[in-house]
């Protein structure tokens, strides 16, 4: 049920949006006297925040349409600043990265966009200022609540999702922080493992599915009778943000206390933050710390223990 705007708040929201768009210079040609439009410095924007981005992934955080995407990557192609290729893990997937002349540009855009904030804040006391990003806050979370996220829909593994699991896992991880084939091939142990001696009432494995394409995956094992252990919580780098990881985390969690488990015990490394403040929301706490070489690097383990 919505409830009834006045007329004068619908105004202030409108003059709001005249200036902020003025003081952005969101209708000039050009953004903080450069060559790019809004558009074009938001999409240099979110590449320069790491060395490469998958092209759907950037679609859906931009939120642009997929033909005037292609069509401004182009330009930028043509321009020197970006280069497109196959994913290495994946031929189906496209990625892009700034060349040096696009990081180049991505610099001088942070730079004056730092510059132009400063100046803003500039004019403004210490709690004049707490009180605008407070504001600002408000605005951005109150926004953000009111997009519907994307429906996760979980299912059990078919036939070569088990396969798939083993792939992801080793080509990702072999991409992102460099892991030798050492990590696929426990991977390839484990879900041997849980074929080979599944107790259905006990054990069991879920496939997340994020507008109808595979998104995730995790399992859940026995270790003892009375101890759950989670494992091989997987997410697709192009469904992060969207709450895969903590749907699959807390079908796991519910699963072992209906299977009458008392304790859920995981273990992961150091260097895998996102994954870590799931388990850290889902109740589990770290219990054991050990560094050794792993997978070609010296990393940290790390045993959670969640009590269900």
């Amino acid at each position: 049920m919505s409830t009834e705007v006045p007329v004068e708040r619908i105004s202030s929201v409108r003059a709001f949006n005249r200036s902020y768009t003025k003081f952005l210079g969101a209708l000039d040609d050009h953004l903080l006297s450069t060559p790019y439009s809004l558009t074009e410095a938001r999409v240099l924007f979110e590449l320069g925040q790491r060395e490469e981005t998958e092209v759907a992934e950037l679609r859906r955080v931009i939120g642009l349409d997929a033909g005037y995407l292609s069509r401004l990557l182009g330009r930028f192609e043509e321009s020197g600043l970006v280069r497109r290729e196959r994913s290495a893990s994946d031929a189906r997937r496209q990625v892009i990265r700034l060349t040096n002349k696009g990081r180049d540009a991505f610099r001088v855009l942070d730079t004056k966009s730092i510059a132009q904030i400063r100046a803003l804040l500039g004019d403004l006391s210490h709690d004049e200022q707490q009180r605008l990003v407070d504001a600002m806050d408000m605005i951005r979370r109150r926004l953000a609540s009111s997009e519907a996220r994307p429906e996760v829909r979980l299912r059990p593994p078919a036939a070569g999702d088990h396969g798939w699991v083993i792939e992801r896992n080793g080509a990702l991880y072999a991409q992102e922080h460099g892991w030798d084939s050492s990590y696929e091939a426990l991977v390839a142990r484990i879900v041997a493992g849980y074929l080979d001696k599944h107790d259905p009432e006990r054990e069991s494995a879920w496939v997340a599915e994020l507008h109808g394409e595979r998104a995730g995956a995790v399992l859940c094992v026995r270790k003892d009778d009375t101890t759950a252990k989670l494992r091989l919580l997987h997410v697709e780098p192009t469904a992060r943000g969207a709450g895969v990881g903590t749907v699959l985390v807390d079908e796991c969690i519910r699963f072992a206390r209906e299977a009458g488990y008392t304790s859920m015990e995981l273990w992961t490394v150091s260097v895998l933050e996102p994954a870590r403040r799931i388990y850290q929301r889902a109740g589990f706490e770290l219990v054991e710390e050990d560094t050794s070489v792993r997978f070609g690097h010296r990393l940290t383990g790390q045993t959670w223990r969640l009590a269900l």
